[in-house]
């Protein structure tokens, strides 16, 4: 009974290897990594597909976030949607070593039509920051830091890889998936910190009487809203009134205790990736190193001038010794 107790776990680990190696994998840890971070990548992804339409989307949305996707802001949100859902979902493959070793046209043409994606959807992002999730200041603040970490990071990328200089291009593409990722631990830390205020509820914000009729109707907006009278004669067609961010209230203050978190959730899970990214790359040196070997290989046949230096390395700026090839 013991040996086949012991011989149950070794089996397990066998079968395990057996599966990332398939996959391109050499060390066990990346794959965990991968199957940790690229699950949750893919499963919030496919999650999320089903919002491509509009009435789903706004059954699952934020209270009140579809008050504004009208005009432009439907353009904004599908421009938005429509092409960072399936950039999401082919940018998981790019991270499949057998992949890149293997199907090398796929991964560039894969690569291409993501860049291509993520920078349309990068402008549907800005055009509706001013009414996503409140529109708060912190929240267009970090919604633009974000469009342009990924625009730069990608962009960064895509010239070390015309360089031939591809551990600066893994190391880029990563920084730049990884503060794309920040959206999902966005969310996490959202819920977390709505259900922590609503315990006892004291924060308020400011929300338009249009968007509260939106969501709860002329006649309950009236009664819990009276300053809303206003609105409805027309006398003040921007009437705001200060709405309690409520977990476990209607759904007029769970919307606005939504509205209250996401912006401070959304700096806090950036910087937690922005940090945890640069982690993961000073802990993966050897990989970095391969890569830089293989550059220097490339440049050398393509006739570069300085092999192994030819795109934006460190050693190129500050007082980093200059890398010199192993003989």
């Amino acid at each position: 009974m013991d040996g086949a107790a012991s011989s149950t776990p070794k089996t397990m680990f066998r079968w395990v290897q057996k599966v990332y190696n398939v996959l391109g994998f050499k060390k066990g840890y990346n794959f965990i990594l991968f199957f940790i971070f690229g699950g949750a990548w893919m499963g919030f992804t496919l999650a999320r597909l089903e919002y491509l339409d509009f009435s789903t989307f706004c059954k699952n949305a934020v209270p009140g976030e579809c008050f504004y996707y009208k005009g432009t802001g439907y353009i904004g949100l599908y421009l938005h949607l429509g092409c960072i859902l399936p950039a999401a979902f082919l940018a998981f493959f790019q991270f499949v070593p057998a992949i890149r070793y293997k199907v090398i046209l796929f991964h560039r043409i894969n690569g291409y039509t993501i860049i291509l994606l993520v920078l349309l959807s990068n402008v549907g992002a800005l055009m509706i920051a001013r009414h996503t999730f409140g529109g708060t200041l912190s929240t267009q603040a970090v919604v633009g830091l974000l469009v342009i970490l990924s625009t730069c990071a990608i962009g960064m990328a895509y010239y070390n890889v015309k360089r031939l200089q591809l551990e600066q291009h893994r190391a880029w593409m990563l920084r730049a998936f990884f503060y794309m990722g920040c959206i999902i631990t966005t969310r996490i830390i959202m819920i977390i910190s709505t259900v922590i205020i609503s315990i006892s509820p004291k924060y308020y914000m400011a929300q338009p009487c249009g968007k509260i009729d939106f969501i709860i109707g002329r006649e309950q907006t009236l009664e819990s809203y009276p300053d809303c009278a206003s609105f409805y004669n027309g006398s003040h067609p921007n009437q705001n009134v200060l709405v309690l961010g409520d977990f476990n209230g209607n759904a007029d203050k769970i919307g606005t205790a939504l509205n209250l978190n996401f912006g401070m959730a959304f700096w806090l899970a950036l910087f937690l990736h922005a940090i945890g990214v640069e982690i993961y790359l000073q802990m993966t040196p050897k990989e970095s190193h391969r890569l830089r070997k293989i550059s220097y290989t490339r440049q050398l046949e393509a006739g570069y001038k300085d092999p192994g230096r030819a795109g934006l390395t460190v050693d190129k700026f500050g007082d980093s010794e200059p890398w010199v090839p192993e003989t």
